[in-house]
C-alpha cells in the first residue's frame, strides 16, 4: 500500500477547468502558476469519452499536459474510467507519467454511472462495469509493481505483460463512488476513498467501514481519503447559490436541490467551515471544483479555503 507523502497529510486542490486547460499557452502556465504560488495543493480533472451530448476529455493525457506546466504541480485524476480501457495499456500511460513527472500522480479510479450510454458506447455492458474494475484493478497493481504478469479472468487474459520501469515513488490509487461496491474495492485495492455526495456523518460511517473491510483482508486501513465536491464562491450567498445551480444542472441535468446539501456556496469562509467537519471526520485530500465569476476568482478562493482548514 502507497504510504501518504508528509506533505499531503492535508491537500486541497482545485479543478483545472476548461478555461484553463483551453487557454493559450501561457495562459495555462499563468494560471498554473498562480495556483502554485496561492499554495493550492494540487489540481484535478475528470475523465469521460462522450458524456451526455458529447462532451470529454481524457483523464490521462490530460494530467500528463498539466504536469508538464510546473514540476511542482500535484495533479489527482478524479477519477478515471478504467473499465473502460485495458490495464496494461493504463499500467504503460501511467508508468510513462511516472517517468516524467515523478511523484506529481495520484490516480482516482470510478465506475461512472450517471450517463449509461457512455459505457455501452465503448462496447462495455455497463452491467459489467464493476467487476471489469475490479479485475483492471487486480492487474494494475500488479502491473505497477514492475515485475512480469500473466492473468486469465473474466475480461482479460494475457501472458508475462511486464511493465518497467515501475513508478518510482508508486502512485497512489484512490477509489472513488459511494455505493457499497466502492467501499469494498477500496478496502481491497485503493490507497484510500474519494467519495461524492455525502454528509460529513455519513463520510465517517464509510471509512469504518472500509477499515473493517480492509482487516478481514489482512490490508491496512486505506488512509489517503479524499472528497470532490462542487463548491459556490460568491460574496453573496444567494448569487453564490444561483451560480452553483445553473453550473451542476447544465452538467448532470438533475435538479440541483439532489444536490444543494452536499454542495456548500458563500464566501470562502463559510465554505471552509462546512469543510471542516469532513476533515474532522477523516478527510485528509478536497478536489474542489469552485463556480465563480471568473477562474482567477475561484483558484483565489480555494487558496483561501485551504489556509482556513490548516
Amino acid at each position: 500500500m502507497t504510504s501518504i507523502p508528509p506533505s499531503l497529510l492535508l491537500s486541497v486542490g482545485t479543478l483545472a477547468a476548461p478555461e484553463i486547460l483551453r487557454a493559450p499557452h501561457r495562459e495555462r502556465i499563468r494560471f498554473i502558476d498562480s495556483i502554485v504560488a496561492g499554495g493550492i495543493d494540487h489540481v484535478f480533472i475528470a475523465d469521460h469519452v462522450s458524456f451526455h451530448v458529447g462532451t470529454g476529455m481524457d483523464g490521462l493525457v490530460n494530467a500528463a499536459t498539466l504536469t508538464a506546466l510546473n514540476p511542482s504541480l500535484k495533479v489527482v485524476v478524479g477519477v478515471y474510467l478504467l473499465a473502460l480501457r485495458h490495464p496494461v495499456t493504463v499500467a504503460r500511460q501511467l508508468a510513462t507519467i511516472a517517468e516524467t513527472a515523478p511523484g506529481q500522480l495520484v490516480f482516482g479510479v470510478g465506475v461512472g454511472g450517471e450517463d449509461r450510454n457512455e459505457i455501452a458506447m465503448c462496447g462495455v455492458d455497463p452491467r459489467t462495469r464493476g467487476r471489469r474494475t475490479d479485475e483492471s484493478l487486480h492487474v494494475l497493481r500488479q502491473l505497477l509493481d514492475g515485475e512480469p504478469v500473466t492473468h486469465s479472468g473474466e475480461f482479460f487474459s494475457f501472458e508475462r505483460a511486464w511493465i518497467q520501469p515501475a513508478p518510482q515513488p508508486s502512485i497512489p490509487i484512490l477509489i472513488g463512488g459511494r455505493a457499497s461496491a466502492a467501499m469494498r474495492r477500496t478496502a481491497l485495492y485503493g490507497d484510500g476513498w474519494l467519495g461524492i455526495w455525502c454528509s460529513p456523518q455519513r463520510y465517517a460511517q464509510a471509512l469504518k467501514e472500509i477499515a473493517d473491510q480492509a482487516a478481514e483482508v489482512g490490508r491496512a486501513a486505506p488512509a489517503y481519503n479524499g472528497i470532490q465536491l462542487w463548491i459556490g464562491i460568491d460574496d453573496d450567498a444567494v448569487h453564490a447559490r444561483a451560480r452553483l445551480a445553473k453550473g451542476m444542472e447544465r452538467f448532470y441535468r438533475i435538479p440541483f436541490e439532489r444536490f444543494e446539501k452536499y454542495s456548500p456556496y458563500g464566501t470562502p469562509a463559510a465554505i471552509a467551515e462546512a469543510l471542516a467537519r469532513y476533515r474532522d471526520a477523516g478527510c485528509r485530500v478536497f478536489n474542489l471544483m469552485p463556480v465563480a465569476s471568473d477562474p482567477e476568482i475561484g483558484i483565489a478562493a480555494v487558496a483561501e479555503i485551504k489556509r482556513l482548514l490548516g
